[in-house]
């Protein structure tokens, strides 16, 4: 008797964990507006981010997506303050909720511009302009290079010494991440996040994607021997195709 029961607590605990692990997926609906005006937002990037979907609202600040109890919905617009907003069952049950977001104090930063004597000769001026490159290194069995930097003997010293020893160089990055970094195939593929992530230079929503801080990327970047100019200036869309190519290649070597 008590076999039985046994089983029978088994079984019934495997069947709740089936089904909420396959809990049904809904539409959910919503509205976004400005906190302090209730005036619409139109073009505001709404991302699921336990799903790695994402949408836009429409004219009159609507939207709808995909989601299902307790994702985190994160919600993006130039000139305000990002929001993550968990779902809930209410939300789900009662239909469209209204999301307000904060606008944000924009100050213009000092620039300073470097001195540069122009002539008005087209050939002699291109040459004084200074140029600053940085290259990037393939080597033959990889689909993709490495950027070494400057052009210099020791940038291509560097990326030999990652490939080679890619326990030093990978393994203590990514097996850490494993469970955020899995996810970069699913936001490849999503066409809202890519032209999200091509406006974005803040790294705010790569940070939220994939659960890691700034510092962490910076970091994931340079042992990947990205140069520090793409590390500060490349947009948040190269950031994750770069992070990705280098996680696709430790994946190669780690199984290697």
């Amino acid at each position: 008797m008590k076999k039985i029961i046994f089983y029978l607590t088994l079984l019934i605990g495997v069947i709740n964990t089936y089904a909420q692990e396959n809990e049904s997926t809904d539409i959910i609906s919503g509205k976004v507006l400005n906190a302090a005006t209730d005036q619409i937002l139109e073009n505001v990037h709404v991302v699921n981010l336990s799903q790695v979907i994402g949408t836009i609202t429409d004219k009159k600040g609507n939207f709808d997506i995909q989601a299902k109890i307790n994702d985190t919905l994160y919600f993006s617009y130039i000139g305000y303050k990002p929001l993550q907003v968990r779902v809930t069952n209410d939300w789900i049950k009662f239909g469209e909720v209204k999301i307000k977001m904060t606008e944000l104090g924009i100050a213009l930063e000092e620039v300073v511009v470097a001195d540069v004597q122009l002539t008005g000769y087209l050939e002699i001026d291109a040459k004084r302009i200074p140029v600053y490159n940085n290259y990037r290194y393939s080597i033959s069995g990889l689909n993709t290079g490495y950027e070494g930097g400057s052009k210099q003997p020791g940038a291509v010293n560097k990326v030999l010494g990652a490939i080679f020893n890619p326990a030093d160089f990978l393994y203590n990055i990514f097996s850490k991440r494993s469970k955020e970094l899995r996810k970069l195939r699913k936001i490849k593929k999503d066409d809202e996040i890519r032209n999200l992530l091509e406006t974005k230079f803040d790294r705010a929503t790569l940070m939220a994607l994939l659960q890691v801080e700034r510092l962490d990327i910076d970091e994931i970047l340079r042992n990947c021997n990205y140069s520090m100019d793409f590390i500060k200036f490349a947009n948040d869309l190269q950031i994750l195709d770069a992070i990705s190519e280098c996680y696709e290649e430790y994946k190669i070597l780690d199984r290697k």
